[in-house]
């Protein structure tokens, strides 16, 4: 039985070797190196060298690659109509672009290039309590994208990325072993303890009823008769059925009715993202009357568009880190909330209680016990650790959350501090790091209220902190829901490339197949291969079983008003080859 445990500690790299032997690693062909057994610690305090080990599922028995089928290469959502609500159906797939700003391709490579990693992000599923009485809705009278009119199937979208997931036949590029799955974040949307109950489920398998408050029905605002919102099961000529969305009877039931998730069929880890750390993503912790106010049996649903804007350009400005001022406007419109159905399970989650749920024996699918996230990170009080993804690459999980307030990130001195031990100690093996904050996102450095005297750190200083180690190969990402791949060049091979996914909340929700190789010439490879859910491109609007409701997820997102365009990105965000030299 292995004995590796997941913990915040820089001292992965000692006795390497030995560790891959307890984990009784065995060779795999395709050339990947090693598939290592998953921990089966009950995450206690650690000793000195141990840490997670991500298992790949069983190499296939014959040689599958490259393939296509199942990613964006072979078909992409598209739309077949022209006006009005769009449908969608089949469009033509993304070709593979070569990316050559940090090291040139060399000829011959794809017959000489050896497998070392191979893993999925996911990021930014947003698992959405869509009745709670927290969220800001009534922002769409200032800003039509402020409220999507498909965020009531989150659980069932983010399920079928789960089945897509599933059925990829490994590495679309080397046929390696899928060694994991990482979530960059954002895997709530109000950090509420439905929403996190949710997310778990999704990713360790089990049935869902993503519904809160009144057990019998929906309670929220689209059935509210307001019109800025959809109101699906009626005749209401709401603003978006004046756009061409659909009438769909049975909806709301079918939104809320009880799910199964099949739960992911390889080890997958956790990276908090800000959206799981504080309410509504941008609110620090400390207020009791909103957190009253969360479970209560209140909810405010609409908004003036002044009153609306100031708050918005509050939240976007961070002049109300602590949500003061937040709490005040809520207060000022008692009398206008809605009754809706008390629920205690909508209740905020603390960071001591998001791991704790990780480390739940309910939610352990085929683990690793944690997801990433041990009783020392309790003990310690943090959110970051490090993992052996293979036998030369490890993985280091970052927590960029600001607890001050704000959506967007930074880090602490101490944590800073740690990732810089961590690559010193670790030097003989290729570093992934993952966060939920683009080092273009880590412009917060509000102090931490449990830590006033840290100083916290910009994206800039953690670029330069993983620019002064060059087995740092890569820093995957989200938060900004957009496909994004910017190369880091420094001197003397001290180059890696920061990868950003897109999110599974707004079209055209994706998922990012990521491989490492060696091409045995002095250069490395990345190959990104992003991915759809399993659900079909074509809606039925009858359809409301499980799949129909993913396919509408999908559909509803491409039309939701005031959607960006641009979150696939350019070719060279997409499905790519990033080259590196190698270390």
């Amino acid at each position: 039985m292995s004995r590796t445990r997941s913990v915040a500690s820089s001292v992965l790299g000692v006795n390497r070797r030995s560790v891959l032997a307890a984990t009784a690693a065995v060779s795999v062909s395709a050339g990947v190196g090693y598939a290592l057994r998953p921990t089966d610690s009950q995450a206690a305090t650690p000793s000195a060298g141990e840490a997670p080990v991500a298992q790949s599922r069983r190499a296939p028995a014959a040689p599958l690659a490259p393939y296509t089928r199942g990613t964006t290469l072979a078909s992409v959502a598209a739309p077949r109509t022209s006006t009005g609500y769009r449908r969608l159906g089949d469009g033509a797939g993304w070709s593979r672009k070569v990316r050559a700003e940090l090291a040139a391709p060399k000829s011959g490579r794809a017959g000489r290039r050896t497998a070392l990693a191979a893993f999925v992000q996911l990021t930014d599923l947003h698992i959405m309590d869509t009745q709670h009485p927290m969220r800001l809705e009534y922002l769409r009278s200032t800003d039509v994208h402020a409220w999507r009119p498909h965020e009531a199937l989150s659980v069932p979208g983010a399920i079928s990325l789960v089945e897509r997931v599933n059925a990829l036949r490994g590495a679309p590029v080397t046929g390696a072993p899928l060694h994991f799955a990482m979530t960059t974040g954002d895997n709530t949307d109000n950090n509420a303890k439905t929403e996190l109950e949710w997310f778990l489920k999704v990713m360790s398998g089990g049935r869902i009823t993503p519904n809160s408050g009144d057990p019998r029905h929906y309670e929220g605002v689209q059935n509210s008769g307001i019109k800025q919102f959809w109101n699906p099961d009626s005749a209401l000529r709401d603003a978006d059925k004046q756009r061409g969305f659909p009438r769909l009877q049975g909806f709301l039931a079918a939104a809320v009715r009880e799910l199964n998730s099949p739960g992911l069929n390889l080890p997958w880890y956790s990276t908090v993202g800000n959206h799981d750390a504080m309410p509504l993503g941008c609110y620090g912790h400390g207020d009791s009357w909103l957190a009253e106010y969360a479970v209560g049996g209140k909810k405010l649903m609409s908004l003036s568009a002044a009153e609306a804007k100031k708050l918005q350009t509050a939240i976007k400005n961070a002049s109300d880190p602590m949500g003061i001022a937040f709490r005040d406007l809520l207060k000022a419109h008692t009398r206008d909330m809605r009754s809706v159905t008390p629920d205690e399970r909508r209740a905020p989650y603390t960071p001591a209680e998001y791991i704790k749920a990780h480390l739940d024996p309910a939610y352990r699918g085929v683990g690793p016990v944690g997801h990433g996230y041990s009783t020392a990170n309790l003990d310690a009080g943090t959110q970051y650790y490090t993992f052996r993804i293979a036998d030369d690459v490890i993985g280091i999980s970052l927590d960029t959350t600001d607890p001050g307030g704000h959506y967007e990130g930074s880090i602490g001195t101490a944590q800073l501090r740690w990732l810089d031990r961590t690559l010193r100690d670790n030097k003989d093996s290729h570093a992934v790091v993952f966060s939920h904050h683009t080092s273009k996102t880590m412009d917060n450095t509000r102090p931490d209220p449990a830590r006033p005297g840290e100083r916290r750190h910009n994206g800039d200083e953690v670029l330069a902190v993983l620019g002064r180690h060059p087995h740092v190969v890569a820093w995957v990402n989200g938060h900004i829901h957009r496909n994004d791949i910017t190369p880091h060049p420094g001197a003397s091979g001290r180059s890696f490339w920061e990868i950003s996914t897109a999110s599974h909340v707004d079209y055209p929700q994706l998922a990012r197949v990521i491989e490492l190789v060696d091409n045995k010439d002095g250069t490395l490879s990345i190959f990104t291969t992003l991915v759809e859910s399993s659900a079909p491109h074509r809606t039925d609007f009858a359809d409301l079983s499980q799949t129909g409701l993913a396919a509408l997820y999908r559909e509803i997102s491409f039309n939701a008003p005031g959607a960006r365009t641009d979150l696939a990105g350019d070719a060279g965000d997409r499905n790519t080859e990033l080259l590196l030299k190698k270390a």
